[in-house]
């Protein structure tokens, strides 16, 4: 391996800003790959985790887990990837690889070790995962993708949260010709989202607060884009969606937006807000609705996203700035002026 420590963007604490810093990559196992990362997207969830809005973390963090790049090195008994592949890195880089959920491609739901994610986690060495914004990585084989030549790698980058955040629910629950899709949010996540429910077939709505990117939504897909805050939209809208994808991480009214789903139909939850969701029983026993969540996809899954992205041409909207730059975008993604995903130029690291 060339490099056992490499520059990286880390918080040194809690709610503190980013800086350069050098932090260690582990030596490269027999099926390991060592990546020379080219972009890492910035995820909202990067915020939440470097502000402790989920819970205590450790620190000082890498954050990162939308890293696009190219395959440096490989281990001795590496089969899946050759020095020099377009590979990406997505939430998580490990887990038991035994349970029932890791045999069916379901490793996101570990329930042996439990997935290691790719940041803010214990790795199965028993050292800190610190994540992409950094210039190298190190990784198991099993938990590197194929990024398709049909993607340009800074706007595959954030495909591995992003993209796969949406596109599972939008597989799970058959999306496609004939189905009514409504998107809540038109963020880094929603963006995927219309996009991706459009390739499908479906027939996408956006749900936003204001209409204020009405012109993006229609131009990526949708076919309707209302205001949220205008409450005629639920009354034209009652009972119209075969499903709703919300990307959104705020608390909302969730009856209002069940009360939007036909019979039978459900809302999916994707978006992480840090307070508590409620809703009342009857919102769902009423045309017998259902409430369900979602959380990326497995490794099967996230290669055949990126599979589809390519074939229909899909990619993340960006704006990529150089490593300088991580602690405006922070400020920027909190204010919602962002269109849609930031991407840093590891380069620049």
């Amino acid at each position: 391996m060339t490099h056992t420590s490499v520059a990286a963007y880390a918080a040194p604490a809690p709610k503190a800003p980013l800086e350069r810093t050098t932090i260690p990559r582990r030596e490269l196992g027999a099926h390991d790959i060592e990546i020379e990362i080219k972009y890492a997207g910035i995820c909202h969830s990067d915020i939440h985790q470097v502000d402790n809005g989920w819970g205590e973390g450790i620190f000082p963090m890498v954050p990162g887990h939308e890293i696009a790049g190219v395959v440096a090195a490989v281990g001795s008994e590496v089969t899946r990837h050759r020095v020099g592949d377009r590979v990406g890195v997505g939430c998580m880089v490990d887990s038991c690889r035994e349970c029932d959920n890791c045999k069916a491609g379901l490793e996101q739901h570990c329930t042996g070790t439990g997935n290691v994610q790719t940041y803010n986690a214990i790795g199965r060495d028993g050292e800190p995962t610190y994540g992409g914004y950094s210039t190298h990585v190190v990784v198991s084989e099993d938990f590197a993708l194929r990024i398709p030549e049909g993607i340009s790698l800074d706007a595959a980058a954030p495909l591995l949260c992003a993209g796969i955040t949406v596109y599972s629910p939008l597989s799970r629950w058959g999306a496609g010709p004939g189905k009514k899709v409504a998107v809540v949010g038109l963020g880094g996540l929603g963006h995927m989202a219309v996009k991706i429910a459009h390739a499908m077939g479906a027939e996408v709505t956006v749900l936003s607060q204001s209409l204020r990117k009405k012109e993006d939504g229609l131009k990526l897909g949708a076919s309707d884009y209302r205001a949220t805050s205008d409450p005629a939209t639920f009354e034209e809208l009652a009972g119209r969606f075969d499903l709703i994808i919300n990307t959104v991480s705020a608390n909302l009214d969730v009856d209002a937006y069940l009360s939007l789903l036909r019979a039978h139909g459900t809302l999916v939850q994707v978006g992480a807000p840090e307070d508590r969701l409620s809703f009342s029983p009857f919102s769902v026993i009423g045309g017998s609705r259902a409430m369900a969540g979602s959380m990326i996809g497995g490794i099967p899954e996230t290669q055949e996203m990126l599979d589809f992205c390519a074939e229909h041409g899909l990619g993340a909207e960006i704006e990529v700035i150089p490593a300088e730059q991580i602690n405006d975008a922070y400020r920027r993604v909190q204010a919602s002026d962002v269109r849609y995903r930031f991407v840093i130029d590891a380069s620049t690291i």
